[in-house]
């Protein structure tokens, strides 16, 4: 299952076209077109520090954790800056931001004006996703080696169910195959190559 289904399922998608006002087809198909570039900023960010997935779960509780997907759930107005605050940290420039909602656009077909609002409320969603995730993550991996044996699976490539397949309610494979997408590569980088080259 793709993470935008599971967003979905929380409820997530409806709330975000709910507070913009358009349909939740809409906000399906931008938060697949945007999902692939935030999970490649938390990748990047894994694969960086020394501590894997347990320097990830700190910045995840910095951002807010699990807190930013209820707030996005929530039927008040959704506070955007905290999505901001999510994108800075893991993008590091709004050039980049602006490069994700373009690439996002050309990708979906949707208007990046769209886009640039969708970015920062599905970048809380995934935030607090993960962060609920990693919570089951970490007590699941306990009795596997800790999560040294996560980090060393996430940088490698590898899945740690039977097949590739993610097994149901399997919370460390699901973790690790969220943040490693398809294993080929990761979105954020051909979007840096591209602010790159803007910018020369």
């Amino acid at each position: 299952m793709q993470i935008t289904d599971i967003l979905a399922q929380v409820g997530g998608l409806q709330s975000i076209a709910r507070e913009l006002g358009v349909s939740e087809t809409e906000v399906a198909d931008g938060a697949a077109a945007l999902v692939p570039a935030i999970l490649g900023g938390f990748k990047k960010h894994v694969q960086s520090q020394p501590s894997g997935l347990e320097g990830l779960g700190g910045l995840l509780g910095q951002l807010g954790g699990g807190n930013l997907l209820d707030e996005v759930l929530a039927p008040e107005p959704t506070n955007v800056s905290h999505g901001n605050d999510v994108l800075g940290r893991i993008f590091g420039s709004k050039d980049v931001s602006r490069a994700v909602a373009q690439n996002a656009a050309s990708q979906s077909g949707l208007d990046s004006g769209l886009l640039k609002k969708m970015l920062p409320m599905v970048a809380m969603l995934v935030t607090g996703y993960l962060d609920k995730q990693r919570g089951g993550a970490t007590q699941a991996s306990e009795a596997a080696g800790g999560l040294s044996g996560l980090v060393r699976n996430l940088l490698s490539g590898r899945s740690t169910g039977s097949g590739g397949a993610t097994p149901p309610g399997d919370t460390v494979s699901g973790l690790v195959s969220l943040l490693d997408l398809n294993g080929d590569g990761n979105t954020l980088d051909d979007i840096l190559g591209l602010v790159g080259k803007a910018l020369r």
